[in-house]
């Protein structure tokens, strides 16, 4: 049997007509879309398929809808196989709002509760600063240690806010923060040899300490909702680490939204596993590009549309 992690993006990867085959040519995914519709008293499906860019990029409705490509990949799979998520995978892990995708995936967290708390999670970090002027910006290739004694250093002088919101793979790092301050420390990394620095068009600087008003929303919001033991192995973004008690992952779901994703170090503890494919569910291929950096011996694809569960299912279905 084979060892399989499956990993789940986060934003950055959505677009208009994602899944859109998944609905049209699949019962199941059709019955994923419909019921986080209903979950939701909305029609996001339409907003997913056809609707404005500028619309899906707000990330109250991004991060719902990204579960539910993921979520109809995940179920279209398991109705396939006739086997449960948990009974032929090894480890889950995601990235941001991917770690309740990953949730989802294995039944830890039900479709609807995660589509409702994606959503709160969405207008909590949307609406957690005002007024205020921030940047998220991609450094790409510099060493983390380089990146992390430039900040502190900065952070000492400065009244403002400069944090690692990613730590992604080797050579990119996400900082996330205060305009001026990411701007400053932008400038002083290019001096120092970055390759490039990259603006990133986000709604709001995620991942950092600005999130905190956020966090203290997704406590009450979190303690609503029903979350069961993992009956496999998950790796949480906070500290990198496998993670089985609910009230222990509800803590770090909390705490991840002004935490750095610890991507690069999450991958690292999989790969312990010995495992032979890395699988990426949803749309694009952002971590499936970011994991082969890390130089995993492994297989690395991605599955994001029905072409490739067919695909997956008739080159690897035997073998799960």
């Amino acid at each position: 049997m084979k060892k399989i992690a499956l990993v789940f993006p986060g934003q950055g990867s959505q677009k208009i007509g994602m899944g859109r085959d998944l609905y049209l040519n699949h019962k199941i995914g059709k019955e994923v879309f419909n019921e986080i519709d209903q979950c939701l008293n909305e029609d996001l499906s339409k907003l997913i398929f056809n609707g404005n860019e500028k619309d899906l990029q707000l990330t109250r409705n991004t991060q719902p809808a990204l579960l539910a490509v993921s979520m109809a990949i995940i179920k279209i799979i398991e109705f396939e196989l006739k086997k449960k998520t948990e009974d032929f995978v090894e480890v889950v892990l995601g990235h941001s709002l991917g770690e309740y995708s990953a949730l989802c995936s294995i039944n830890c967290i039900s479709l609807c509760s995660g589509a409702n708390i994606l959503r709160k999670r969405g207008d909590a970090m949307q609406n957690a600063v005002r007024n205020i002027e921030t940047s998220m910006v991609a450094v790409i290739g510099m060493d983390l240690e380089i990146i992390e004694k430039e900040i502190n250093r900065m952070n000492k002088k400065k009244n403002e806010i400069c944090e690692i919101a990613n730590d992604n793979c080797p050579g990119q790092v996400i900082l996330s923060g205060t305009k001026g301050s990411v701007d400053f420390i932008s400038q002083k990394l290019k001096s120092l040899g970055a390759r490039s620095i990259i603006e990133l068009n986000v709604s709001a600087p995620f991942h950092c300490s600005l999130m905190k008003n956020a966090t203290m929303i997704m406590q009450d919001a979190l303690s609503e909702v029903v979350i069961q033991k993992p009956k496999i192995k998950f790796i949480n973004n906070v500290n990198a680490k496998f993670v089985y008690n609910p009230e222990e992952i509800k803590k770090l779901l909390v705490e991840q939204v002004q935490s750095r994703v610890r991507w690069r170090e999450s991958i690292g503890e999989a790969s312990r596993l010995n495992l032979d494919f890395i699988i990426e569910i949803g749309p694009g291929r952002v971590l499936t590009g970011l994991n082969k950096r890390m130089k995993v011996d492994a297989g690395y694809f991605n599955i994001s549309t029905l072409e490739d569960i067919n695909n997956f299912l008739k080159n690897y279905g035997d073998d799960l």
